[in-house]
């Protein structure tokens, strides 16, 4: 209870904050620049003035919390891949070279392509068909609800629900665990999933893919739905069937649109930690990069030089997924 008031309190006193810093910020601004009960050019100065000024005022904030939690760190990283396990000793490239030759490393690499390949794919196919399906359906809205519905859970805790699908007994014991249930049911022997090495990473991908088929089925599903009635209708009138209409009129109207989901999506899967830190911390073959940095950085004593190192590598690899897919965003908005 008490940590319950304690958010509530904050939560309160955040909003407080920001209703007091706008407010105040243009009452001031006002009696600086005052264009009120004033003519001529004095007040048409003064109006142009704070006109300049008033969007900063509401930018202000948001632009030096991005400056202290974003563009600084990226620059103390980068500083910090050229320095050794302290962060005070420059050492050049030494964390890079140590990189290329780590066994561990090169595990991780081979790890996220493999989710690369997989999960955007996935969601985005997982996501298409369903948005597809939902419109046809009078219950529609309640399946995408349904499907939306783990968006709202955190990484950590759907890791907690598939850790109870996954869960393993000793053979002869009652499995508690979902898969293993029914392993077990036809007759087979029970496995501990999460330590089979190559194959516990597609465990791993099914519980993003679970996450991320409800956002992919959200932005798909308005897609489909602004796509014109009439060419639809023309289609039909050519003799094209449900298939045909599908894949040869409708997916390339919104292909845009698909782009920019795959490319969310292996945004996300670049950066996935959570999952793998919670199921397998990395063990039995499974690690990733992100989790192989937060290993280095935090653990062990802490190695802040390659453990920024790793974290240079996974922007460098994120930047220019990201370049594209708002490149691309802002072109579909100007084609609209």
């Amino acid at each position: 209870m008490q940590q319950l008031l304690f958010a509530i309190t904050t939560m309160a006193a955040g909003v407080l904050a920001c209703v007091a810093y706008f407010y105040g910020t243009n009452w001031i601004l006002d009696r600086i620049f005052p264009s009120k009960g004033l003519t001529g050019k004095v007040a048409s100065r003064n109006l142009r003035i704070t006109n300049t000024i008033r969007p900063w005022l509401f930018l202000g904030p948001a632009m030096v919390s991005l400056t202290i939690y974003l563009i600084y760190p990226v620059i103390e990283s980068v500083w910090l891949s050229f320095h050794d396990k302290s962060g005070q000793t420059f050492v050049g490239i030494s964390n890079f070279k140590w990189m290329i030759n780590d066994g561990e490393f090169r595990q991780s690499i081979y790890n996220n392509f493999l989710w690369l390949l997989v999960v955007p794919a996935a969601a985005t196919f997982f996501g298409l068909i369903i948005a597809a399906l939902t419109d046809r359906i009078w219950w529609g809205n309640i399946a995408k609800t349904l499907i939306f519905m783990p968006m709202a859970i955190s990484f950590v805790g759907a890791s907690v629900i598939w850790k109870f699908i996954y869960d393993f007994r000793p053979e002869g014991s009652e499995q508690i665990g979902l898969l293993n249930a029914l392993v077990v049911a036809f007759g087979g022997s029970p496995e501990a999933w999460m330590t089979l090495p190559f194959w516990n990473n597609f465990f791993l991908m099914v519980i993003l893919i679970w996450i991320q088929t409800g956002f992919a089925m959200v932005i798909l599903s308005a897609a489909l739905r602004g796509i014109p009635e009439e060419t639809i209708e023309a289609a039909v009138i050519d003799g094209a069937n449900g298939l045909q209409i599908f894949f040869k009129i409708m997916i390339p109207q919104i292909w845009g649109t698909i782009a920019v989901v795959w490319t969310t999506i292996t945004i996300l899967v670049l950066k996935v930690f959570d999952i793998v830190l919670a199921m397998t911390n990395g063990q039995w073959q499974s690690q990733v990069l992100a989790n192989l940095m937060f290993d280095w950085m935090f653990r062990g004593g802490g190695d802040f030089g390659r453990g920024a190192a790793i974290a240079v590598v996974i922007m460098v690899l994120v930047i220019p997924i990201m370049i594209w897919n708002i490149r691309n965003a802002a072109k579909e908005m100007e084609g609209r």
